[in-house]
């Protein structure tokens, strides 16, 4: 190898070096955020023994939300997260790297119904819920504005929040795919890609409490009868995600008309 291969391939080592120490001295490593709730675990042989309902979920019911929200909506966009902060923390406060050109780029992230070969949706396979997700964006790299699209994989997994009632999404980003980018650009851009999907779009509410819950006036007896849910298993079975609800029952006197999950 000659002195000029050399002196290249030094040149585009320190590169790709001098932008992940970029990245990591002014945005940070992707710090996990605490996100509410439990994560749901599989159904065991305890499920058929309780006072349990299951509510399946198919694939198309996601496809039609995400049709409708991409049809009649703005296309869900989000800010990059350019320090790697936990976003959900009370105290913390939304800070930015100062870059150049911070002010001329948009600086956000965009969901695209499809790209880059890819169409966004909910998929459902192998005891699994995929996620893949064509995007758009520009981030402020170098003291450029640079414009990137691409696609990334997820995981959509669920969690229970017991106190609150709610089931959510987390989604968890695996991978990203750029088009087009040279490597030291898309060596910054990709994991401020996965850092921001990670932390900006979740938690994704999937059901609320007054829409598990139940509250049953029954007049005969002057009273009502409410449940509360319990505990929340999860499975991605025939094309379904199948929720089941197990739920604590309790019997009050007097006629109620709201909710438990909606009492406190």
């Amino acid at each position: 190898m000659n002195k000029y291969a050399l002196f290249f391939l030094g040149a585009i080592l320190g590169l790709v070096i001098g932008g992940a120490l970029i990245f990591y001295l002014y945005v940070g490593a992707p710090r996990a955020s605490k996100l509410p709730g439990e994560p749901i675990k599989a159904p065991d042989a305890t499920v058929s023994q309780t006072a349990t309902a299951t509510i399946a979920i198919n694939q198309q019911f996601f496809d039609t939300i995400l049709n409708t929200i991409f049809r009649d909506m703005n296309a869900p966009a989000f800010p990059l997260n350019l320090t790697g902060q936990n976003i959900y923390s009370d105290t913390a406060k939304p800070q930015f790297a100062s870059f150049a050109l911070q002010n001329e780029c948009a600086g956000k992230i965009t969901l695209k119904p499809e790209g880059s070969g890819v169409a966004t949706g909910v998929r459902f396979g192998e005891g699994k819920i995929a996620a893949p997700l064509a995007f758009s964006g520009s981030a402020a790299v170098f003291g450029q504005c640079i414009d990137f699209s691409g696609w990334a994989q997820a995981n959509l997994n669920l969690r229970f929040d017991e106190a609150a009632q709610n089931v959510y999404g987390q989604i968890d980003v695996e991978t990203v795919n750029l088009d087009g980018l040279s490597p030291v650009i898309s060596g910054f851009v990709t994991p401020l890609v996965q850092s921001s999907l990670n932390q900006r779009v979740n938690p994704i509410t999937i059901l609320r409490g007054q829409q598990i819950a139940l509250n049953l006036p029954i007049t005969a007896t002057d009273g009502t009868l409410n449940a509360r849910v319990k505990d929340v298993r999860s499975e991605v079975k025939d094309n379904a995600l199948n929720l089941y609800i197990t739920y604590d029952f309790a019997g009050v006197k007097g006629i109620q008309t709201v909710p438990p999950a909606q009492q406190q």
